[in-house]
């Protein structure tokens, strides 16, 4: 959604579910499910009609990575980690122990980095790389 979002905070115009979905390869009902929680967080808005869509609805320096992996309803960062908390076995238990340090000082890090990042920093290195490689904005 980081991609979309950037993309929506340099359109004039708003981008349909239509169009997000095509940029993510995914489909419209998708990204409405998705989208949903941005509006809630008042990260994007959605006009309706003929020429509606979704846009940009915050201040991008004061909305981080981590702001809005928790919009897009995240609540772990990672989707590993070990295969019962009450295992038997002394062996799985020494392990699952070493896994679990590491990935909570692991998650911690990435966490503390996410909420670091604003989406206008992302916006601003969009904008040198794109200015310095002559790109221009596709029409969605």
């Amino acid at each position: 959604m980081l991609h979309v979002l950037l993309h929506m905070a340099r359109q004039d115009g708003p981008i349909t579910s239509e169009q997000i979905g095509v940029m993510l390869g995914t489909n419209a009902a998708v990204v409405r499910r998705t989208m949903a929680g941005l509006r809630k967080a008042g990260y994007v808005g959605a006009e309706k009609g003929r020429n509606g869509g979704w846009r940009i609805g915050c201040d991008l320096n004061r909305v981080t990575l981590l702001d809005v992996h928790h919009a897009v309803g995240g609540p772990r960062i990672f989707a590993i980690g070990t295969d019962r908390e009450n295992p038997d076995c002394v062996v799985e238990q020494v392990v699952n122990e070493a896994i679990f340090d590491a990935m909570r000082e692991a998650e911690a890090l990435l966490i503390e980095r996410l909420g670091s990042v604003t989406l206008a920093e992302l916006a601003s290195q969009f904008d040198e790389i794109a200015t310095r490689q002559g790109y221009r904005f596709p029409a969605h």
